[in-house]
């Protein structure tokens, strides 16, 4: 198969990034593992940031964005992306997406998150992931110059060294036909990463079984350098039920002013800072983690009855409507939360137009490093870089040169047999999220990150072995990126020898002066 541009993800930078392309007459492909709603994107609840309201400035979210960043952002992207805000929400509207509006006149309403001292987030309901995603999906199965290859998984990046020739670039990818149960060869003239983060790395998360750190372990093995990737944000407060799997409590509950209480009631927050549940994600999920391993808890609660039962209704249709299934009425009592482990600020770096190292190759979104985020990203910026980076990956694919496409080799899998013991697979997984989640969380130590290093390694002997012999299947291809990303997780890890942000040691507790980027280079062996 043959196309000018290959998006391999289909959350809200793959969608955005496709509408823009095939607009322009480019034939696109879309590849996504599950279906056109299975992302992180979808699952978002909070909005998106963007200076909307006079009284606000992009000076004012420029400098939210640093401080929540803790002096890792990049000035020069972060202003070009806040700059780029209120372009983007623009651009969804006229896709037709129906954001919440103020009652009574024709305004939109903006919500206020954790970190922003404005309200500045625009928002549909309580599900603005899925509003978008579903007006724009309607969008994209309707054009006539893409083509969605649903439960399809991309297995790896072709490029061109790997093919003998000198001048290296990105030339498409191997993806699995997971229903047919075959590989097939996808060329394309330029690839674009948007696979979304690695939230599967760890044994608690709220992101979809989807995420599992594809497109920046694949970009990894294709040469590409990634940053910071031991910032991974754990948001404050996912449902703690056992019948409720990755189910998130949106960040505009606290901003509303939900308040953080102790089982007996206690209020906790402002012992931990003046900003109380207003504080930035990794503050308050530290904040949690403390109170429940100094008292021996299971959980926390967070209270927003005092807020009144109309207003919750109306601004959190979702969130009481699934508390309401598993039992819990949140307008007469709190709801059970615990952190878990939410967005990875690190991934594959890129410049200001989406280029990755790679030519021909491109990222956005959660897979991306973009200097964005620094050492933790600021709530609902996430949506807002992925519209960004999108549009001006797009805008940059239209106005590059064309070159003539290479023959693509055929998958080749004439020396391997159908696995003996698929067990294994499930093991080593099972193995990695749970020690992952032990040793490479909220607080980390040297002796912890050890402990790691020294299991992944066993597992990507083992996993490395399985590879070469059998023939592959989702669960590997995810499991084999899974266990890289974690590498790459913990050896950033070890790097980094302060507190910063999301990454919190115990044998370095102070944070240095100087703020570095945590750089990883294929070529340097991790």
């Amino acid at each position: 198969m043959q196309f000018d541009v290959l998006i391999i993800g289909s959350g809200l930078a793959g969608q955005s990034a496709a509408l823009r392309l095939a607009e322009r007459g480019r034939k696109v492909a879309l590849v996504t593992k599950r279906t056109m709603d299975d992302s992180a994107s979808a699952w978002a609840q909070g909005g998106i940031a963007a200076v909307l309201d006079p009284l606000d400035s992009i000076e004012a979210h420029v400098q939210d964005t640093l401080t929540a960043g803790a002096g890792l952002c990049d000035p020069v992207a972060t202003r070009f992306v806040v700059e780029q805000g209120r372009t983007a929400i623009e651009w969804l509207i006229t896709q037709g997406v129906p954001f919440s509006r103020n009652d009574g006149n024709d305004t939109y309403h903006l919500t206020r998150e954790g970190g922003h001292t404005h309200r500045r987030v625009i928002h549909v309901a309580d599900a603005t992931g899925h509003a978008v995603q579903r007006t724009l999906a309607e969008k994209v199965r309707q054009h006539e110059n893409i083509s969605i290859l649903e439960r399809h998984i991309s297995v790896d990046l072709i490029t061109a060294a790997k093919l003998g020739q000198a001048k290296n670039r990105c030339l498409g990818a191997y993806v699995l036909d997971i229903e047919a149960d075959r590989v097939i060869t996808v060329g394309a003239t330029h690839t674009f990463l948007a696979t979304g983060g690695a939230g599967k790395v760890y044994l608690y998360t709220t992101n979809p079984d989807t995420a599992t750190g594809d497109g920046v372990a694949m970009a990894w093995r294709a040469g590409c350098r990634v940053a910071n990737m031991e910032f991974v944000q754990f948001h404050p407060t996912c449902l703690y039920h056992p019948h409720a799997k990755s189910f998130l409590i949106s960040e505009a509950m606290r901003g509303e002013g939900g308040i953080l209480r102790l089982p007996d009631g206690t209020r906790f927050m402002p012992d931990h800072d003046p900003r109380a549940e207003l504080a930035p994600r990794d503050i308050v999920a530290r904040a949690i983690d403390f109170e429940m391993k100094k008292r021996g808890l299971d959980c926390v609660y967070l209270d927003a009855t005092h807020l009144g039962r109309d207003f919750l209704v109306t601004h959190f249709p979702t969130i009481y409507a699934r508390c309401l299934e598993l039992g819990i009425d949140i307008t007469s009592a709190p709801i059970p939360v615990v952190p878990a482990a939410h967005y990875a600020c690190g991934g594959v770096v890129t410049d200001l137009n989406g280029r990755t190292d790679l030519p021909g190759l491109y990222a956005a979104g959660e897979t991306a490093f973009t200097g964005l985020h620094g050492a933790n990203r600021l709530a609902s910026n996430s949506l807002l870089e992925c519209l960004v980076f999108a549009a001006a990956a797009a805008e940059d694919i239209m106005t590059s040169q064309a070159f003539v496409h290479p023959a693509l080799p055929e998958w080749d899998e004439s020396r391997v047999t159908d696995a003996d013991e698929a067990i294994v697979i499930s093991h080593n997984w099972d193995e990695l999220r749970r020690f992952m989640w032990d040793y490479v969380g909220i607080v980390r130590t040297n002796k912890r990150l050890e402990r790691a290093v020294h299991r992944i390694r066993l597992l990507e002997k083992e996993i490395d072995e399985y590879y070469q012999h059998f023939r592959i299947s989702n669960d590997l291809i995810e499991l084999r990126n899974l266990v890289l990303t974690a590498h790459l997780i913990v050896k950033s890890a070890q790097r980094r020898l302060e507190s910063r942000g999301l990454h919190y040691s115990g044998d370095y507790p102070d944070t240095l002066p100087r703020a570095l980027e945590t750089v990883l280079h294929p070529s340097r062996k991790i």
